[in-house]
Parts: structure tokens; C-alpha cells; sequence
């Protein structure tokens, strides 16, 4: 038996098991062995049935004394009950739902240990569905599986013996090579992956899980350097600094840039006339001035020939670039246009003329930059934004109009240099670690849904005293979880608490032209208050808007609340943001309090990656960062620092892993499987 064997015919397996295998992404007995514990269940830690506390879980060592006639309560639902009496003659009822398998396993006479959450009473103890093993077992520790409906935990663990007994000596061969495996005092991949599985003790387990994140991280290093390493190409468009030009263009901006700013800059300049194209990200917190930046780079390539495409992920971010680049472009002499979606067949074509003729040097829009009627006569350097945003193949699109140009990535999205480092590995960074003059902090406040019309009230006295406001809702109309609807919330507002404002609706499903349309009339304060969905979360720059109330404030990550409340605050007014929680929980509570006290985008992100790990970081996973079955960024960081020493050392051996052959097709398997391969290996 190989990694290769198909499922199905693994002893017991078959094609309904197997089915079900394939929901979880199991489709060969490799998949299976790599299909890891999320967490064990120790069954040493034994109560008795009294000490066991109601609504928390428990092991209980009990003998099962009597077992009840299967009940059938209504159509389709049968009951099996069995009364289990542990040492000190406390009983406990267990009981499963329509699992005659589970109740048929259990003998009366004969003792268990019973795993479950404990319910019932102080005088009647009960367990539903629990995991159960035999009181005579010797391992104690059982692993518990990500599991889907029909597939058990017992089936997982009776296969994944079987697979670990009669693998060939091939299955575990270590791509690992052994002095960097002895250098970090790493287990062999073999004790690893029988020890995941099935530990003696926690120890095991800690090694196991070791070695085996050690080679998920380290993957993902080598992959991040070797792309790094490869966009170190010659430089086709290179060009030369040009200070005089550079100083014109600070000159002309109405306001001072930071020093971070500046210094991103001069990063820029020093990459865009080097020997190797540019392949930098500039990563700042809200308000830092990102796009400032990116015209100093689109000024530096105009002033040297060279056209500029900025692509947005949204018609209102690229407007919002439109007409700040422009401002400070056209007045210098560099002529900017806009290519969106929404324009019209003439609009199109005769922008895409004057791109192709050079008239315009630099272009900013949507993904409508990518299409086949947009053609660059010098494209030299494009830039990003919001780049998780956009696959791939948009990206490699973008620069393949151009003959190898510089890359400048935008990110308003504060994360954590860790995550960064993995994430954009293939990039050089800037950071934007300074405000604006101007910036304040923004008050905030975290209520429940009961001081609702309290805070209402305080957008009605803001607006009253001329200013703006935003409401945040999580969803466009209700469903059956009963979220505030961005369509409903406004039309409740226009006949309560603020009947009197004038109030819009931004939401993501409407046509372009009529977000345009809206946005334009806010900003004109034709609107006072504007109810949106989290399309607000970009773009949107209306230093009138003072206060922002987030509807269901639970439901968004932490980074996400941040970028949010940003579009407040950007004027000379105090400004507010309230975040109602639809439900409070301990958790909840934690999270939105970190909201009131930190500030800082780049504090928020490291608490939102340890609250919720890298893999939900930024939600629906469009980041592209290969899946991580085992390694946990927020939590193993000194083995992530490991793994970077690790793979510089491999690569100063073997830049191209041609003398490690199975750890490099390792490499190519993940990147390939998460869809890298086309601009990576």
C-alpha cells in the first residue's frame, strides 16, 4: 500500500465510505494519513458522574448496568438509552439518535469510559452521543478528526490503523533531508505521522505536530523564495531617479508627506532604476497615504517614458484613485485616465486609443484594465491594490501588457509582518507606520442591541449639527439568521429615529453607475447618512462623515472592524464609531473591547491572527496562501523563524532544489495545488 492507493480499497472502506471521504478532500490513503487530529480527547482525565459540572465536557468510567428498548419519539427519530453506573454507584444516562451501531457496541456488564458533554440535572446526569472506548484500553489519548456527516470518528480511526499497519516502507519516505532534520532536532517523518494519529502521551504528540508543521512552513518558505528569486530578472524598464522631478512633484502636493512616505518612496525609486524589476508592497494603515505614493512612483515612470496601470478590485476604489491621482498628476503634466466596466463602447474605445498612443500615460481601474482592447504603448510599472483581492491570472494578465514592468502592491489591510512575510514572501516591503497631520483618533464604542435607539439618537445629533454619518450592515436582506439587512435597516430609519435625514443605500449587488450615483451624492452631502453593506470598506473618502454605527459587529474580523471605522475621522471633525454586537459572548466581548482601546491597524491585526489564525484571516481564503493542514502562524512563529533559516540554508546549497529532488516536488505540488504555478514554479 502506497500514498497513491485509492480509498476505496482500503480494507472497509468501499464506494459509499469512500464518497464521503471525497467530501473532506480524502481520495487516496496518502490524503488519509495526512488528514490530521484537530485536537485529542485524554481519556485519563476521569469524574465521577457527581463531580461531572452540566454543560461541560467530561470522561466518565462507568459500567453499563441497563440498556433500554429502542424508542421510536416521532417519524424517522429512534432513541437508544443506556444507564451506565460508575464506581462510586452514581449513574448516567447515555443516549444516541438513530444510531443502533453505537448503542449495539455496548454490553450490559461490561465498563466504558464515556466522552460528552454532560447535561441534565444535579440529580440526573446525561450524556448524548458520546465517544467511547473500552475501560481496558491502554492509549488514552484518541484523536479527534474533522469529520463530515455520515463519516465517524470511529471509521476514521479504524482506517487510518489500518493504513499505518500494512504501508510499504516507501509511504514514509522523508523528503526532509537529515542534517536539517538533526540541526532542529525533528522526528523522523514515520514517528510523526504514526504519532499524530495515535501518541502514547502528549509529548508524542507535541513532536509529531512539530515536524510535521517544521515541513508545512518550510514548504511554503522555499516556494515564497524561489518565486522572489525568480522575479530577479533584468531590468526592461529601467530608469533613471530623476531628483529635480521628484522634488516638483513634492512641491506641488497640497499637503507634506510623512517620513514614511518619503522613505517608501525613495524604496521605490531605488528599485525602479536598478538591475532587477520591482516586486515591492506597500503596506499601510488606513488614512497613511498609500495612493500619494503610488502617483510619486506613476510620476517617476511618466517623467521616464514608461506608462502606469493601477488596478482597484472596485469601480468606487478606482474612482477614489481616479480622481486623487489625477489631482495630483494633471497639474505636473501627466495625463491620467480611468478604465472601468460601466463606461460605455465609445468611452472604451476611445481610451483605449489614446493608451495605446501613449497620450495617456497613466491608467487607473478596474479589472477591465486586463481585457483585450486595452493595450499599453510603454507599460512600465503596475500597481495593485488590495491585491488578496484579485486571482492570479488577473495579476499576471495585467503585467503581461507590459515587457516584464516594475510591481508595486498596495495594502490597506494591516497584517502582521509574520503573515506578511508568507503571504506577499515574493514581495519587498514598505511600511506606512505614520499618520497624516490631521489623523485623530477615533472614540469608539462597543454596545449591545439594547442601546440601539441610544446610539441612533447620537448619529441624529451628529447630523444635526451637519455632519455625516455611515450605518454597517453585514448583509443586503434578511435571511433566516435574522442579520440586520442593509435594505431593511433604511427603511426602518426613514420611518423612526432619523425619518427627517436624508439616507442612501450602498450595497455590492447594485449596478455600478448607481453605486457612482449614490457615492457622488453623499459626498456632495446630498445624503446625510448612507446605510451600507462593507463595500464602504474601501474607497469611500468624505471628510464630512463624522460617526459610523456597525450593525453586527461580532460578525467581522477584527482587521475588517479597522479598515471600516477608517472612513471616518479623515476631517478636522471629532469623529465616533459605535459597534453594536448581535451576540454576546465571552469571546465577542474580548474581541470588540480591543476595538475601544487600540488604534493601531498593525496591533489589531496580531490580535485578530491570534483570535482567529491565518486560515479565516481574511476571509473566504483570498489571500491564495496554500491551505495549512497542521502549522499555525499565530501560534508557531518561532518554528516559522526555524523554517526561514532552514530554507535559506537549502537554497544557498541549491537555489533550485535540483539536489532535493523530492522536497522540491514537494514544493511544486502545494503551489500548484493553490494555483500559484503560473506566475511561481
Amino acid at each position: 500500500m502506497n500514498r497513491n492507493t485509492p480509498i476505496r480499497e482500503l480494507k472497509g472502506v468501499g464506494e459509499k465510505r469512500a464518497a464521503l471521504y471525497g467530501k473532506i478532500g480524502i481520495n487516496t490513503v496518502g490524503d488519509l494519513i495526512f488528514h490530521f487530529p484537530r485536537r485529542y480527547t485524554d481519556y485519563s482525565a476521569q469524574v465521577s458522574a457527581d463531580a461531572a459540572e452540566i454543560g461541560q465536557h467530561a470522561v466518565i468510567k462507568a459500567m453499563v448496568v441497563k440498556k433500554m428498548p429502542a424508542a421510536r419519539i416521532r417519524q424517522g427519530l429512534v432513541l437508544y438509552k443506556i444507564v451506565a453506573e460508575d464506581e462510586g454507584g452514581s449513574r448516567i444516562t447515555v443516549t444516541y439518535y438513530n444510531n443502533r451501531f453505537a448503542a449495539d457496541a455496548l454490553h450490559e456488564g461490561q465498563e466504558y469510559l464515556f466522552s460528552g458533554k454532560v447535561s441534565g440535572n444535579f440529580t440526573r446526569k446525561e450524556m448524548n452521543s458520546p465517544t467511547v472506548i473500552s475501560a481496558e484500553e491502554k492509549n488514552l489519548l484518541r484523536p479527534v478528526y474533522p469529520l463530515t456527516e455520515g463519516l465517524t470518528a470511529a471509521m476514521v480511526t479504524t482506517n487510518v490503523s489500518e493504513v499505518l499497519a500494512n504501508a510499504e516502507e516507501s509511504f514514509f519516505a522523508d523528503a526532509l533531508p537529515d542534517e536539517i532534520r538533526m540541526e532542529y532536532a525533528l522526528s523522523t517523518l514515520e514517528y510523526a505521522l504514526r504519532s499524530i494519529h495515535f501518541p502514547k502521551d502528549e509529548h508524542a504528540a507535541e513532536l509529531a505536530k512539530r515536524r510535521l508543521a517544521f515541513d508545512e512552513l518550510l514548504r511554503l518558505q522555499l516556494g515564497m523564495i524561489m518565486i522572489k528569486s525568480r522575479t530577479r530578472t533584468e531590468n526592461g524598464c529601467k530608469m533613471l531617479p530623476m531628483e529635480k522631478e521628484t522634488a516638483r512633484f513634492y512641491a506641488a502636493l497640497p499637503f507634506e508627506m510623512t517620513g514614511a512616505q518619503r522613505r517608501a518612496v525613495e524604496d521605490i525609486i531605488k528599485d525602479m532604476c536598478g538591475d532587477s524589476p520591482m516586486n515591492r508592497l506597500v503596506q499601510g494603515d488606513v488614512g497613511s497615504g498609500k495612493t500619494a505614493v503610488a502617483a510619486a512612483a506613476a510620476f517617476l515612470a511618466a517623467k521616464n517614458g514608461f506608462q502606469t496601470a493601477l488596478m482597484a478590485p472596485t469601480e468606487i476604489l478606482a474612482e477614489q484613485h481616479f480622481r486623487t491621482v489625477s489631482d495630483m498628476l494633471e497639474p505636473l503634466g501627466v495625463r491620467v485616465c480611468r478604465v472601468t466596466g460601466s463606461m460605455t463602447k465609445k468611452q472604451r474605445t476611445d481610451t483605449a486609443e489614446k493608451i495605446g498612443d501613449g497620450t495617456y500615460s497613466v491608467a487607473v481601474g478596474t479589472h477591465a484594465l486586463i481585457s483585450a482592447d486595452t493595450e499599453f504603448q510603454r507599460l512600465g510599472l503596475v500597481i495593485t491594490d488590495e491585491q488578496h483581492r484579485f486571482g492570479v491570472n488577473q495579476r499576471a494578465a495585467l503585467a503581461g501588457k507590459g515587457n516584464n514592468p516594475h510591481r508595486l502592491v498596495m495594502s490597506a489591510t494591516p497584517i502582521p509582518r509574520t503573515l506578511a512575510l508568507i503571504i506577499y514572501g515574493d514581495l519587498d516591503i514598505s511600511v506606512l507606520n505614520e499618520l497624516p497631520k490631521g489623523r485623530q483618533k477615533i472614540e469608539t464604542f462597543a454596545v449591545t442591541a439594547k442601546l440601539r435607539e441610544r446610539a441612533l439618537g447620537f448619529v441624529k445629533k451628529q447630523l444635526d449639527e451637519g455632519r455625516q454619518g455611515y450605518i454597517v450592515c453585514p448583509m443586503i436582506e434578511e435571511n433566516e439568521n435574522e442579520l440586520a439587512a442593509a435594505k431593511g435597516y433604511a427603511e426602518m430609519l426613514k420611518k423612526t429615529a432619523l425619518a427627517d435625514c436624508r439616507i442612501g443605500l450602498l450595497h455590492g449587488k447594485m449596478p455600478a453607475a448607481e453605486k457612482d450615483r449614490v457615492m457622488a451624492a453623499f459626498k456632495a452631502h446630498e445624503l446625510d447618512l448612507l446605510v451600507a453593506t462593507t463595500v464602504v470598506e474601501v474607497g469611500v473618502d468624505v471628510p464630512n462623515a463624522t460617526v459610523m454605527v456597525i450593525e453586527n459587529a461580532d460578525r467581522f474580523g477584527l482587521s475588517q472592524l479597522h479598515q471600516l471605522r477608517g472612513r471616518v475621522g479623515r476631517g478636522q471633525y471629532k469623529s465616533y464609531c459605535v459597534l453594536i454586537a448581535g451576540t454576546v459572548t465571552e469571546e465577542s466581548r474580548q474581541r470588540l473591547e480591543v476595538m475601544t482601546k487600540v488604534s493601531d491597524g498593525f496591533e489589531i491585526s496580531e490580535y485578530d491572527l491570534k483570535m482567529r489564525g491565518a486560515g479565516d484571516f481574511f476571509g473566504n481564503r483570498q489571500h491564495g496562501l496554500p491551505d495549512l493542514k497542521i502549522a499555525d502562524i499565530a501560534a508557531d512563529r518561532e518554528l516559522l523563524a526555524c523554517c526561514q533559516r532552514a530554507a535559506k540554508t537549502l537554497l544557498e546549497k541549491s537555489p533550485d532544489l535540483s539536489e532535493y529532488p523530492a522536497l522540491k516536488a514537494e514544493v511544486d505540488a502545494l503551489f500548484t495545488q493553490n494555483g500559484n504555478a503560473a506566475e511561481a514554479l
